[in-house]
């Protein structure tokens, strides 16, 4: 295997294990130098917690590619996550098109909204600029509420396969060369991810465990890029990374005291397992 950089860009929040906290760990434990872009320092994440602060890092963004880009510094792929603002969003354009070795990959998971809503501090501006970046991207990871927002397509709690195949012809004809769809549950009972590569779609589902929570998509995204990175095909990587994102949630669920995240850390041996033999 032959060693990658990749430069992941997304929000630090300082507890809640999501966005960074995870995207490090989880691509380095993937055995991929990771280098990182926070877009935005938070006291915590915005999913139970209340107050938090919120500091928006865009306008350290073009002294530190200038100072990349003199430095000679580039990346074998650009993994992008939450982002501050739709001005960052353009931002992060320029870094694809100046940052990457050549025959890089970009990377975009469009964290912006789940369960029919954006997230707070999000609107219509936003989500019209993350459309334009995923149209440039190699690989796209939405969830159904996203994949729905980029298409101007009515989410739906109930759907049945056409309506999925529907939204994926949708999000191809954005631009994105490969697709990720998480959070694809067919029954009540199952959930799972639809990868689209090539005109081949790829269904690979387990069984819902009892409860949600955050960072798990983050935790999903990272693991997947990292596989990937690694040399295993989108599908392959797909399922290595809903096996490990379910393992981080049956480690939490029986403790009522962790709510705001997963112990990802405890899984991350698994995770390494799950690698070998695999590249």
């Amino acid at each position: 295997m032959s060693y990658k950089r990749i430069l992941t860009v997304q929000d630090i929040s300082c507890v809640g294990q999501c966005s960074m906290t995870v995207a490090l760990p989880v691509l380095s434990a993937c055995g991929v130098e990771t280098c990182v872009l926070p877009s935005a320092v938070l006291s915590t994440h915005t999913g139970g917690f209340s107050g938090c602060t919120f500091r928006d890092l865009s306008k350290d963004f073009p002294a530190i590619q200038n100072h990349w880009e003199r430095e000679g510094i580039n990346f074998d792929a650009v993994y992008t996550g939450y982002l501050g603002s739709a001005s960052q969003i353009g931002m992060v354009k320029e870094i694809f098109q100046h940052l990457l070795t050549p025959g890089g990959m970009t990377i975009v998971d469009p964290a912006m909204a789940d369960n029919g809503v954006l997230y707070k501090g999000f609107d219509d501006v936003y989500a019209q600029a993350m459309k334009d970046l995923c149209g440039c991207a190699d690989i796209i990871i939405p969830n159904i509420t996203e994949a729905c927002m980029l298409t101007g397509t009515q989410f739906q709690t109930s759907y049945n396969e056409a309506y999925i195949v529907r939204l994926m012809d949708k999000l191809t004809d954005l631009g994105p060369g490969r697709i990720v769809l998480t959070g694809v549950s067919y029954t009540p009972e199952h959930t799972g991810v639809l990868v689209r590569n090539c005109g081949e779609d790829v269904y690979y589902s387990h069984v819902k465990l009892p409860k949600n929570y955050h960072g798990t998509g983050d935790i999903f995204a990272s693991a997947l890029v990292g596989a990937h990175m690694r040399g295993i095909s989108l599908s392959d990587a797909a399922r290595i990374a809903a096996d490990f994102t379910a393992r981080c949630i049956e480690n939490t669920y029986k403790d009522p005291a962790h709510w705001y995240g997963v112990k990802f850390e405890t899984a991350l041996p698994e995770l390494i397992r799950l690698l070998q033999g695999r590249t």
